[in-house]
């Protein structure tokens, strides 16, 4: 038993190096030269327009659950009129941010993975590298970039839409009317509410586009590797970007001290 246990803790660590090792080979080659213009902004359509609509849909129905909690704790203590307040901050500061992670890393994730790992069964990487194409410059790092740059603009609409939602919970509720509604949400949000906690998911994207794609651009065993390379990608993704989560709020309150309080 302690051998395999030895066995198996040695196999983990090989498998966090190589990926550790494709993430600083992603990151260096996305931010030297040649860059694939083009197919990163094909890809920053494919990944981050094309999950506008799954996020948008997300934020308003989160918005509505949260309104409804929020009224429901609320009201015990007469502070309904912080309501628009108290769901803005949730939001922005943590609810938005992870939630868009979370999701993108089921969608992007699993269609990264699926994608480059049925490219390499299908022999179109080989092919590609034989073309004297970069494979690596081409396929994984435009997704890495875009990820990075649709992470935090999803996260921008998450936000907005869960406002909307929660102005429409509101209004169904009370008549409260749209200007007054944003008035009161905005009266405690500030820029370091804000910016911080949208800045984070450009490292979300990172750990999705890099983990994913190494998944599929490593997989072996024919189709059955594509569809473990998939699923693979939506776990480790979100598992990482939880993980991650923690890390960076502590690092956010310590770098920016008044995010921590009110």
């Amino acid at each position: 038993m302690p051998s395999v246990v030895r066995e198996g803790a040695i196999g983990a660590l090989a498998g966090v190096g190589e990926v550790a090792l494709f993430a600083a080979k992603a990151g260096r080659e996305a931010l030297t030269p040649p860059f694939e213009v083009r197919e990163t902004l094909r890809q920053i359509y494919e990944l981050g327009a094309r999950s506008a609509p799954l996020i948008a849909v997300s934020g308003v129905a989160i918005g509505v659950v949260l309104s409804m909690h929020t009224r429901a704790s609320l009201e015990r203590f007469g502070a309904e009129a912080m309501i628009p307040a108290g769901l803005a901050l949730a939001l922005v500061r943590e609810t938005g941010p992870l939630t868009a992670g979370l999701l993108l890393s089921g969608r992007i994730g699993a269609g990264i993975g699926a994608e480059l790992g049925a490219m390499r069964v299908t022999e179109q990487i080989d092919a590609l590298e034989a073309s004297a194409v970069d494979a690596f410059r081409y396929l994984v790092v435009t997704r890495v970039v875009a990820c990075i740059i649709s992470l935090p603009l999803l996260t921008t609409l998450m936000n907005f839409a869960g406002m909307i939602g929660g102005f429409l919970a509101e209004n169904a509720a009370t008549g409260m009317s749209f200007p007054l509604y944003f008035q009161r949400a905005f009266t405690m949000v500030e820029a370091r509410d804000f910016i911080p906690a949208t800045i984070k998911t450009m490292v979300f994207g990172f750990i999705i586009a890099t983990m994913s794609s190494f998944l599929g651009y490593t997989t072996r065993s024919g189709t059955e590797g594509v569809g473990r390379a998939s699923t693979r990608s939506v776990v480790l993704s979100s598992i990482l970007i939880i993980i991650s989560n923690v890390v960076l709020v502590r690092l956010i309150f310590f770098i920016f001290p008044k995010a921590a309080g009110g």
